[in-house]
């Protein structure tokens, strides 16, 4: 077996962090796996266009075949599964995309692992692993004074991204009970930082705040969410790839509740801060709601303890340090926020945010 890795949705925003920080730290070769949706950037990995150890494979996860064909060349030793439809309002929006990645295509990559598993020689089955990146969504909204979630806690998700997801958690534990394959599963908390498609919060914000734009907050903007940076998250899932228990789930969170208007209102100081504007005056005043999605969960949070106590990792960022190293990113990456923000993202951002209406 060679030493290269299958990332899978690796030029989106997690997982692009996750393969420049796997080639800046380890050795061994990467290829990546995407589709290149709309979220999917090949220009977050143009620093590696001349890079031996990595190459990009533009195919689907759920075409069995070219699934195949690329575990039979490359032979990886590991395969870390990003790949998704990872947001919230899109799946309520439209479900059938998160069905058809999220749950569909996690099985069909289930069954080609499986078999090229199977047929490897009996060291390479003992040393190959299949890390699924999940989400703290598949646990529903916690109470104001719940404690977080811990690996044991029942799933109720609440929204179809959620339930997709907890779909393919389900199929993964269910690929490792019954036909043993050597599984890993990591829920994560709201990540952020560097090349995150600006339809999620943060980036979306910190750029509306930069041009004067209003900052559309839902409902009283008082949700709550745990927040991680995620050159943290990368540095998790090495740990959990390289000394995780098989079988095992583990909680990668940051450690750092916020509520999201406390998010939005620190952001607007930040870009007050790095890029004063007397003409837009101070960010906070654009601060604008708008109606509430559907089902809003109200609190997400994540019991990491587990990863502390058997892996010995802890986040690295705290939110006020991560926050800031984010919005300097976008701030100072004028060029990139440009590229994403097309025709169809403005579209997306007008029937979710403008058609809403504000209050």
């Amino acid at each position: 077996m060679r030493d290269t890795i299958l990332v899978t949705g690796g030029a989106g925003f997690i997982g692009s962090n996750f393969i420049l920080s796997w080639i800046r730290e380890r050795r061994s070769p990467v290829i990546n796996l995407d589709l290149l949706t709309y979220a999917g950037n090949p220009a977050n990995l143009a620093s590696l266009e001349d890079n031996r150890r990595y190459r990009l494979a533009v195919g689907d996860i759920g075409d069995a075949q070219f699934v195949a064909n690329l575990l039979r060349e490359h032979q990886p030793r590991a395969i870390v599964h990003f790949a998704a439809e990872s947001h919230v309002d899109r799946s309520i929006a439209s479900p059938e995309p998160f069905i058809r990645t999220n749950v569909l295509g996690t099985q069909i990559l289930l069954e080609e692992t499986r078999r090229y598993w199977a047929e490897l020689w009996d060291e390479d089955r003992q040393a190959f692993r299949f890390l699924h990146v999940s989400t703290d969504e598949v646990y529903g909204s916690l109470g104001p004074g719940d404690r977080p979630f811990t690996e044991g806690a029942a799933y109720a998700p609440t929204n179809p991204y959620a339930a997709s997801k907890a779909a393919a958690d389900h199929l993964v534990r269910a690929y490792h009970c019954t036909w043993g394959l050597p599984v890993l599963i990591t829920n994560s908390s709201n990540n952020f930082g560097p090349y995150q498609f600006p339809e999620k919060l943060i980036p979306l914000m910190t750029l509306n705040a930069l041009e004067g734009q209003p900052l559309p907050v839902y409902g009283d903007g008082l949700q709550s969410r745990d927040w991680l940076f995620v050159e943290d998250h990368c540095a998790a899932i090495r740990t959990v790839l390289e000394n995780g228990r098989i079988g095992e789930t583990y909680h990668i969170g940051g450690n750092s509740e916020r509520r999201n208007l406390d998010v939005v209102t620190a952001i607007c100081d930040l870009v007050d801060e790095m890029r004063p504007d007397p003409a837009i005056g101070p960010r906070r005043k654009l601060v604008t709601f708008v109606e509430d999605r559907p089902g809003h969960d109200r609190r997400y949070a994540l019991d990491a303890a587990k990863m502390a106590r058997e892996l010995g990792w802890r986040p690295s960022e705290d939110f006020d340090s991560g926050l800031r190293k984010a919005v300097r990113w976008y701030l100072d990456h004028p060029a990139w926020a440009e590229s994403v923000r097309t025709g169809a993202y403005l579209d997306w951002i007008r029937q979710n945010y403008v058609e809403r209406g504000a209050s």
